[in-house]
């Protein structure tokens, strides 16, 4: 399990399960040791940090919602226990949009996705900072934020307004926290992938073409939908020494966009 980010702590939220599953174990595999956050299903966490055990790194689970200050307190206290301070943050956990037009979207819906997508992941990284300001200072020599965003902020679609303008809202503040952070040796990008084989991915497809995942592939870019390992190796790509001297970039991940649009 040595490698690229030997030394290194690294927390991705929404651990469990897709995406965020896929970027753990790639971590794992570089070499870094993993805290899995989850908000449900502490048996899908449970079961990556076995997958990583099991291969000889380190890795342990902590269960805390996004937007609740005070587990988000609790949890960054553990993991810095367990594992030490924070110095890699994935912000991936979210939820999706329930697919109606604005004019028929509650204020309320707007309000949840921005804490979902932005004012949480805002506080997490709040509470993160000092730890890695000082881990990027004395030991591993740079800290890393990756925001997992979408495609979506530049396309658009309709009845996604509130996912997209909060993805679009925190993008915004990684860009800015590229600029403020860099005297630290903190680095700040956004990944942002377009449709990925996941659950997620599964119900927008179901709900937009009444289709299956394997009826698109023929039609997606290279022939398949993206993977969650597509988005991991992105993700390592960035925290890795090759990216030294990126960011505030955001990288998309769609195969260079479908021919013709799926939403």
């Amino acid at each position: 399990m040595s490698g690229a980010l030997d030394g290194r702590i690294a927390l991705v939220t929404g651990g469990s399960r897709g995406v965020g599953r896929a970027v753990a174990l790639r971590l794992a595999r570089a070499g870094a040791a993993v805290a899995v956050n989850y908000r449900r299903d502490a048996d899908a966490a449970a079961e990556v940090v076995a997958l990583i055990r099991e291969s000889g790194g380190r890795a342990e689970s902590y269960r805390a919602a996004i937007g609740d200050d005070d587990a988000v307190a609790e949890m960054v206290a553990a993991i810095t226990r367990d594992l030490g301070p924070v110095d890699l943050v994935v912000s991936n956990a979210g939820s999706a949009s329930r697919g109606a037009t604005v004019e028929h979207t509650p204020q309320a819906d707007f309000a949840a996705l921005m804490r979902v997508h932005a004012f949480g992941p805002i506080g997490l990284i709040r509470a993160l900072l000092p730890g890695m300001r000082a881990a990027a200072a004395n030991s591993v020599g740079r800290g890393d934020i990756v925001m997992i965003s979408s495609n979506s902020t530049t396309t658009t679609p309709a009845g996604a307004a509130p996912y997209t303008m909060a993805k679009a809202a925190m993008e915004s503040c990684v860009r800015t926290l590229a600029r403020e952070e860099r005297p630290h040796r903190i680095h700040a990008n956004i990944v942002a992938p377009g449709l990925v084989a996941t659950e997620m991915g599964r119900r927008l497809v179901s709900a937009a073409r009444g289709a299956e995942l394997d009826d698109i592939a023929a039609t997606s870019p290279f022939g398949r939908v993206c993977t969650p390992e597509d988005v991991a190796g992105t993700v390592a790509f960035l925290v890795s020494g090759d990216a030294g001297y990126l960011t505030g970039q955001r990288l998309t991940v769609d195969g260079g966009g479908p021919d013709t649009e799926l939403f």
